[in-house]
């Protein structure tokens, strides 16, 4: 058996992108979720190069030898520490440009922001490890090799809560480093980005490593954040040092003193929006003048950082680009929409319609012959459908992306008998979408905005991706969920709220999201929400939650009553990513949990034969990895017992009930497998 594509064929996040003079027509491209691709043709067309070789999909940094094209390194784990993040595997190395890659070690640094190659000596490769994500770790710090990889030293440590985001060396000496600390943690319900000011900064070495110092003369004194680093061979005495700090102190500083002392150049919010996610600055390599800034906006400076103006791409939310030294006007840029090349300094750019790199959060089917699959689709406008097999003939594939509703969130729910209706969320906000129109109308539960509010103020408290199921005994009952369950029976013109809070609710966790320095409160924080339902298809009445802070519950009277069916050994806190009532036996469920976001990487999947009264841990060292979280389960709607499991690094098969799990990963590539349907005996 193979799995098979069935699209998007688009972009998704990217967050590294480089290049080499050796070769102008070949970048790469290293997506949040979709691993290394390589294009030789200026972005015209994309190959992936990193499946079969690497454990993560997650990419951090790229960096290509400038003397030999055929040398790359890739650290991995993306810098970007949103909460669905995926953790890195260390550091990846090709010989060959990318046709083969070697593991080369620093397993266990969690997210890298940089890495750098010395110019004069290709063996010699500096990585800024920032850190797991979700817990402290001795593996943050600045690591240098002298021997392409062999081994590593850490020469750069500041605390297992402070890593290192950037590192660059001084054009003409490469002796001289620059490193920037960066104390960043994630929890479920905030944040942390930035500490105090012994908890990060800059650092200078003027000895390849061997002794460091921290500048201070011209930057902010108390609380510091994120930073990054910009140096042009252009004017080697020119540091440009971008800041997350508090107020007017945030922006961009400016050394003209090899970085001995700085002055701030800008306060311009727009460059420094969403440290944690963007804080990216770079720098012309022939005139020192022009600097960019990525960020929510694609901004540049033709005077040094002192006045920005916006620079248009193909797609909002920037994180990186890669400068041809000898034709500046040729780069590479990488946002949420994929990896785009210029010729002519961003007039015009590539496709992002050829590499399918899209990251769709779940997986929902409709009734058609062929049928059509839906999915909210990371920051591309709405929710989307693709079809299982094309029904027609056209002249692109692209031309099967249909859009289906709400937002990037989802879900999509095609109605049951009607596919041209979808209902369809956009955080936490619920509509009904016509396809044969292309029109929605919104039918909120509550009207409130999640962005900027501390959830313990809402009336409802909606995840941005708030699930929507439709009863498999009736195609007019719809369910939504906050901390409650709503239930509409007129496609959402009016709803009822059929359970009392079912989330643990924990006061101490209802606080605004981002600390010490940014607020960031999109509703990814939003704690104590339910995240998954399921009602049983073998019997009526009955509905399983789970919510994102941990509880269970389960109804057996259509909503009257709720009980707490948690199982007793499962840790607290963690995440109910799935409930899957059994297709054949109404007593008999299964959930999956997610920890990782708490620094515990354990798989948990339990079942219940006995309505939740008992549970058995399914994962207990039977076959799947115990550094493999558990996102989704499902069992097999013709197979008793046939069990399929999503987890951070792919997709495991149990054909005894979850006593034991093997892999089923065939040709899939390494990547996160959210969500699974069991439809016409494919497996989507």
């Amino acid at each position: 058996m193979k799995y098979r594509n069935v699209g998007p064929t688009r972009g998704g996040r990217v967050t590294a992108v480089a290049g080499t003079d050796a070769a102008p027509s070949t970048f790469y491209l290293g997506a949040s979720g979709g691993g290394i691709w390589k294009t030789e043709d200026y972005g015209t067309s994309w190959n992936n190069v990193s499946d079969d070789y690497f454990s993560t999909p997650s990419i951090g940094d790229i960096a290509v030898a400038q003397n030999d094209a055929n040398i790359i390194y890739v650290g991995t784990g993306s810098d970007g520490l949103r909460s669905n993040v995926i953790a890195g595997k260390g550091m990846y190395k090709s010989i060959d440009g990318g046709a083969t890659w070697q593991h080369i070690g620093l397993d266990d640094t969690g997210h890298i922001g940089a890495v750098e190659i010395n110019p004069e000596n290709h063996n010699v490769v500096y990585v800024a490890a920032i850190g797991q994500a979700f817990n402290a770790n001795e593996e943050r710090g600045l690591y240098k090799t002298v021997d392409g990889g062999r081994n590593w030293e850490q020469v750069l440590y500041i605390s297992d809560e402070t890593g290192i985001s950037d590192v660059e060396m001084l054009p003409g000496n490469p002796e001289i480093v620059f490193a920037t600390a960066w104390k960043a943690e994630r929890k479920p319900w905030t944040i942390i980005s930035g500490g105090e000011n012994e908890e990060g900064g800059l650092f200078k070495s003027v000895d390849g490593g061997a002794s460091w110092d921290k500048i201070t003369e011209g930057l902010p004194t108390g609380l510091i954040g994120k930073m990054d680093l910009a140096l042009s061979p252009a004017d080697s005495s020119i540091v440009y040092l971008l800041v997350e700090a508090p107020g007017d102190e945030a922006g961009l500083y400016k050394s003209i003193d090899q970085g001995q002392t700085f002055e701030q150049v800008s306060d311009h919010d727009g460059i420094i929006t969403r440290p944690f996610y963007y804080a990216n600055i770079d720098v012309d390599p022939q005139n020192p003048d022009i600097v960019y800034a990525m960020s929510t906006g694609n901004f540049i400076s033709k005077d040094g950082g002192e006045n920005w103006e916006r620079l248009a791409t193909p797609h909002g939310d920037n994180h990186d680009m890669w400068i041809n030294p000898n034709d500046p006007d040729l780069y590479i840029q990488a946002n949420d929409g994929g990896a785009n090349v210029t010729h002519n300094g961003g007039q015009t750019w590539s496709t992002q319609f050829n590499q399918p790199t899209a990251e769709l959060y779940q997986v929902e089917v409709d009734d058609q012959y062929p049928y059509w699959l839906y999915a909210g689709m990371q920051d591309n406008g709405t929710t989307i459908a693709v079809p299982s097999i094309a029904p027609y003939g056209v002249q692109h594939s692209n031309r099967w992306i249909v859009d289906t509703g709400g937002c990037e969130t989802g879900p999509a729910v095609p109605k049951p008998g009607d596919h041209n209706i979808v209902y369809a969320d956009c955080k936490g906000r619920f509509g009904v979408f016509d396809k044969r129109l292309g029109t929605e109308k919104g039918y909120y539960v509550g009207a409130a905005n999640m962005y900027g509010q501390n959830p313990r103020d809402l009336r409802y408290r909606f995840q941005r991706v708030s699930p929507i199921h439709v009863s498999p005994h009736d195609p007019g009952v719809v369910y939504h969920t906050s901390q409650y369950v709503h239930r509409t029976t007129d496609e959402g013109k009016t709803w009822e709220t059929i359970s009392p809070d079912l989330t643990a609710f924990e006061a101490e966790y209802q606080v605004i999201s981002g600390s010490p320095i940014t607020r960031d409160i999109t509703g990814e924080e939003f704690y104590s929400t339910i995240y998954s339902i399921r009602e049983s298809s073998v019997q009526a009445g009955v509905i399983w939650v789970g919510a994102n802070d941990g509880p269970v519950h389960v109804t057996r009277d259509n909503g009257e009553s709720w009980d707490d069916v948690t199982p007793r050994r499962l840790p607290p806190g963690g995440r109910v990513d799935a409930v899957e009532p059994s297709p054949h036996d109404a007593a008999k469920a299964y959930i999956a949990l997610l920890r990782y976001q708490f620094g515990d990487w354990k798989p948990y999947i339990y079942r219940t034969n006995d309505f939740g009264r008992s549970w058995d841990l399914l994962t207990d060292g039977n076959g799947i990895p115990e550094d493999y979280p558990t996102r989704v389960v499902r069992e097999d709607p013709d197979k008793v017992g046939v069990l399929y499991a999503g987890t951070e690094y792919g997709i495991f098969v149990s054909l005894d009930d979850g006593d034991t799990w093997h892999d089923f990963q065939q040709n899939l590539p390494v990547t996160p497998v959210t969500d699974i349907k069991i439809v016409r005996g494919d497996l989507a």
